[in-house]
């Protein structure tokens, strides 16, 4: 498991509180001591904060979870991705709505897209859980999209916390992410 609580005060990384995958912020998020919806939590502005760490798992390598707490965002932002690989959950382009774009390898994979719109200015609990067999998002504990892939692609290149896959503008996210939760197996959220 790896958990980032995110109740920091100040500093230039985020405790892995289960594990020694600390994150690395850059760009000058802020620390908001009083402000996540479990404790404290981190302000990203949308053009250049982010955190970085080291991958926690593989998702070809079987069942996982992730989960956060997320208030605000936009289309195209992301929450979780992977560098130069797929954003793990984020914010629809189009319609804000949230997504995965961990797919399985062959020609017929597709994001996963929900119909849940998340940017109200209210906390989010928002997660991913990966059984094997099914993609399974959520929002607020319950199920807003479902599907299944016969496995999904591999990869260990790192996580980003706040940013899409390619650091690219417009795929920053920005408002606040709490307790970011990364299991390797399937949790209930």
């Amino acid at each position: 498991m790896t958990h980032w609580a995110l109740d920091e005060t100040e500093g230039d990384f985020a405790v892995d509180s289960a594990g020694e995958n600390d994150a690395f912020a850059m760009g000058g998020p802020v620390w908001q001591s009083d402000a996540g919806q479990v404790d404290g939590a981190i302000e990203l502005d949308g053009i250049d904060d982010v955190l970085i760490a080291a991958s926690p798992l593989n998702p070809a390598n079987g069942p996982f979870s992730v989960f956060a707490w997320v208030k605000g965002g936009a289309p195209g932002q992301a929450i979780i991705s992977e560098p130069a690989g797929p954003d793990w959950l984020s914010l629809d382009p189009l319609t804000g709505c949230v997504m995965t774009e961990l797919t399985s390898t062959g020609r017929n994979a597709t994001a996963l897209i929900s119909q849940a719109v998340i940017d109200d200015e209210s906390w989010h609990r928002i997660g991913l859980v990966w059984d094997g067999s099914h993609r399974t998002l959520y929002v607020d504990g319950v199920v807003v999209a479902d599907d299944i892939q016969p496995g999904l692609q591999g990869s260990q290149m790192g996580l980003y916390i706040g940013t899409g896959k390619d650091m690219e503008p417009g795929t920053y996210f920005s408002g606040l992410i709490d307790d970011v939760r990364i299991y390797n197996r399937v949790v209930s959220p």
